[in-house]
C-alpha cells in the first residue's frame, strides 16, 4: 500500500467526525428555523414509528393468527401517537354506535393522520377496508393482515365486487363491522370528494346492516401538506346517528350515498369552523370541492 493511500485512510476518521458534527448542528437548526424541514421530519418519524410499532405487534398478533380481535392490539399500540404530536382528539356522539349488531362505518379521508381519529373511536370487532397496496407496506401490511383488515384491488372491479359480497356475508355471520373511506382517496381541499358507492351497496346487500357516518374535522388548523405545515392542534371526531338500509334496493344506493354525504359535509363544516381557525380554510357551498353534492 502506498503512502498516499495510507494518508487518505487516516483522513477518513476525521472526515466522518466532521460530518457527524455538521449534522448535529444542521438538524436542530433546520428543526427550529425551517417549517418545511420540521414537516418532513415529523412525517418521516410518523411513518417510521408506525412501521416500528407494527414490528412489535406482529409476534403478539401471530399467536391468534389472522383475527379481527387483533385490531385491539394495534389500537392499543397506536393510541399514544397523538400525544407525541400534541394533537388533542375529541370524540362526540359515540353513543350512536349500535350496541350489538354489525354495521358499516363511512368516514371522510384527509390524510394518513386519519389513523389517529380512527384509533380513538374504533368500535370493537371493526376492521378497515383498505387498498391492496397496503398489504405490501412492510411490517405495517403484515400487521394489518393479521388484524383482519380487508384488502381490495380497486383496479380489478370484478375482484372488488367479489370481495364486497364476501364481506356482506361476514358481517352477518361473524358479527364484524367494517370501516370504509367512501371518497376512495385522500382529500386535502377542505371539503369532501363525491362518494364511491361500494360501502352503500355493501350495507344494502346485507339489508339489516345500518350505515354509521363518522366525520373528522379539518386538519387545516395544524396540518397542511401543500404548505408543508405540521404543528399541534385539535381534531374533533363526530359519530352521527346510524342510517338504516333495511328495505332499500340497489337502485336506491345513489340517493342513499348522496344523502349521507350531504349530512356528513354539513357536520364537517360545522365542527371544522368550531376549531381554532379551521373554518378559514373551508370551501363554501358550490365550490369545486362540492361536485356531486
Amino acid at each position: 500500500m502506498s503512502k498516499a493511500q495510507v494518508a487518505r485512510m487516516e483522513l477518513w476518521p476525521g472526515a466522518w467526525t466532521a460530518l457527524s458534527l455538521l449534522l448535529l448542528f444542521l438538524l436542530p437548526a433546520l428543526w427550529f428555523w425551517s417549517p418545511s424541514a420540521k414537516y418532513f421530519f415529523k412525517m418521516a418519524f410518523y411513518n417510521g414509528w408506525i412501521l416500528f410499532l407494527a414490528v412489535l405487534a406482529i409476534p403478539v398478533c401471530a399467536v391468534r393468527g389472522r383475527n379481527v380481535e387483533n385490531m385491539k392490539i394495534l389500537r392499543l399500540m397506536l393510541l399514544h401517537i397523538k400525544y407525541l404530536y400534541g394533537i388533542r382528539v375529541e370524540v362526540r356522539g359515540a353513543h350512536h354506535f349500535p350496541p350489538s349488531q354489525p354495521y358499516v362505518v363511512v368516514s371522510n379521508h384527509q390524510s394518513s393522520l386519519d389513523l389517529l381519529g380512527m384509533m380513538e373511536v374504533l368500535p370493537g370487532r371493526c376492521v378497515p377496508i383498505a387498498k391492496r397496496e397496503l398489504l405490501w407496506a412492510g411490517s405495517a401490511g403484515l400487521a394489518c393482515w393479521l388484524a383482519g383488515v380487508i384488502f381490495i384491488d380497486r383496479k380489478r372491479t370484478g375482484d372488488a365486487i367479489s370481495v364486497m359480497s364476501e364481506v356482506a356475508q361476514t358481517l352477518l355471520t361473524q358479527d364484524v363491522r367494517v370501516w370504509v373511506f367512501p371518497e376512495g382517496t385522500r382529500n386535502h381541499n377542505g371539503s369532501m370528494l363525491p362518494f364511491k358507492r361500494g360501502a352503500f351497496h355493501l350495507a344494502v346487500q346485507a339489508q339489516v346492516v345500518p350505515i354509521v357516518p363518522i366525520v373528522m374535522s379539518s386538519y387545516q388548523d395544524f396540518y397542511c401538506k401543500k404548505e408543508r405545515r405540521f404543528t399541534s392542534g385539535r381534531c374533533q371526531v363526530r359519530v352521527l346517528p346510524p342510517v338504516p338500509t333495511e328495505g332499500l334496493t340497489p337502485g336506491e344506493v345513489p340517493a342513499l350515498a348522496d344523502r349521507v354525504r350531504h349530512s356528513m359535509l354539513a357536520v364537517f363544516r360545522e365542527i371544522s369552523a368550531d376549531g381554532r381557525g379551521g373554518g378559514d380554510h373551508l370551501k363554501k357551498p358550490g365550490g369545486p370541492g362540492d361536485a356531486g353534492l
